[in-house]
């Protein structure tokens, strides 16, 4: 019994540690432009640009997938906002987003 728990710790222990290590190794930063964005847009989630909801879409625009804004729910200053928003703050590489509205 005592060495069924000594071997099940010793497991647990190496196992945590290659988890640990694999974390560090296999680490992806985020661009919190994303989350910004999808809070800018209307949050309808309608599907009208062709993406699957605002996070779609805000996903594309700051992975330059798309170049205009095709939100049809977006009034035009929340679209001059965004705009304004990802020409004027760099990504976490230190590039900004050029979009029309």
């Amino acid at each position: 019994m005592l060495n069924a728990i000594l071997m099940m710790t010793v497991v647990s222990a190496l196992m945590g540690l290659i988890l640990g290590i694999a974390g560090k190794v296999f680490y992806v930063q985020v661009d919190e432009r994303t989350e910004t964005v999808t809070g800018m847009l209307p949050g309808y989630n309608c599907g009208g640009c062709g993406y699957p909801g605002c996070s779609g879409l805000a996903a594309a625009l700051v992975d330059k997938e798309v170049a205009v804004i095709s939100c049809k729910p977006c009034k035009a200053d929340q679209k001059a906002k965004i705009v304004e928003y990802l020409a004027n703050t760099p990504g976490p590489d230190g590039t900004t987003i050029t979009v029309k509205a």
